[in-house]
């Protein structure tokens, strides 16, 4: 489980036992003996170790007087099995059915925020590039490689980019120039592929060079949509992040990053430099 879904889950269980001793019930045994359930299952449920079920939350709510505040407790309830979502279940049926979910979202964006550290965005992805990537994901978690019609829906995003108002703010870490995905010949193609969308007018795409000197660390990357939703992937799962207060975080650190990428001339001359590496490895 991520660390947001588990201190979101420890917060619920906080805020639980803060209504059991409000109604005076003093201790979890106390409280375990009014509701017939084991101590053990108070306990874990208020520290976090053990998420709560639905019912659960209604007889905890009505033993202390709190009814009113259920539907708060069950949204919460709902908004971690939503956080982290793990890429072998997303993934089990193939990769088509996840691009396909992105598009609904691309549909209700009009302000997207990217940050990629160590590989090329996916939404400006070659077709070949996009095929290594999610080969490589096939072979990790041990999923259907529809590759075919993954990339086909992956390369259908790219008509945002230029259809509405959309706006774009993309940033890359120059190790995202030489990650080697698919060989020398893909890699070739990807940059070729960046240095032409550098020219669409609602795209701004920004590379924080190697040797920049950090204004925070350089962690994860991560898909800002609009100020509402960031998604995080790791390598296990996804994590959808909606609370106020992280996106802002991750707000500052988008703008962070931004302030130490080129633009123009300069990100274009990195583009290069990748290219004419890879010109050499062949």
């Amino acid at each position: 489980m991520s660390n947001r879904a588990q201190a979101t889950r420890e917060a619920l269980g906080a805020r639980l036992r803060g209504f059991r001793k409000d109604a005076g019930f003093s201790s979890g045994k106390a409280f375990a003996e009014a509701t017939g359930w084991h101590e053990s299952k108070v306990s874990r449920i208020e520290t976090g170790k053990q998420n709560a079920s639905e019912g659960d939350l209604r007889v905890w709510c009505a033993l202390t007087g709190r009814e009113g505040a259920l539907d708060d407790l069950i949204a919460t309830l709902r908004h971690i099995d939503e956080l982290w979502l793990e890429w072998r279940r997303q993934l089990q049926g193939g990769a088509e059915k996840r691009q396909k979910k992105s598009l609904s979202l691309y549909r209700r964006t009009k302000v997207f925020r990217i940050w990629e550290p160590n590989v090329i965005w996916g939404t400006i992805q070659t077709a070949a590039y996009a095929e290594a990537i999610f080969q490589e994901a096939a072979d990790l978690y041990g999923t259907p490689a529809d590759t075919e019609a993954a990339v086909a829906k992956r390369l259908e995003r790219q008509g945002y980019l230029s259809a509405g108002d959309r706006i774009f703010n993309v940033v890359l870490g120059e190790q995202a120039l030489y990650s080697n995905h698919g060989g020398a010949g893909v890699m070739r193609g990807a940059l070729d592929r960046l240095m032409n969308v550098m020219s669409l007018p609602r795209l701004s795409l920004g590379i924080v060079p190697r040797d920049a000197q950090l204004g925070i660390w350089v962690g994860h990357g991560f898909s800002m949509f609009d100020d509402k939703l960031v998604m995080v992937e790791t390598y296990s799962a996804e994590m959808s992040i909606t609370a106020p207060g992280e996106i802002e975080t991750y707000m500052k650190a988008f703008e962070l990053h931004r302030q130490l990428a080129v633009y123009g001339r300069p990100a274009r001359e990195l583009v290069q430099a990748a290219f004419d590496h890879f010109n050499r490895r062949e």
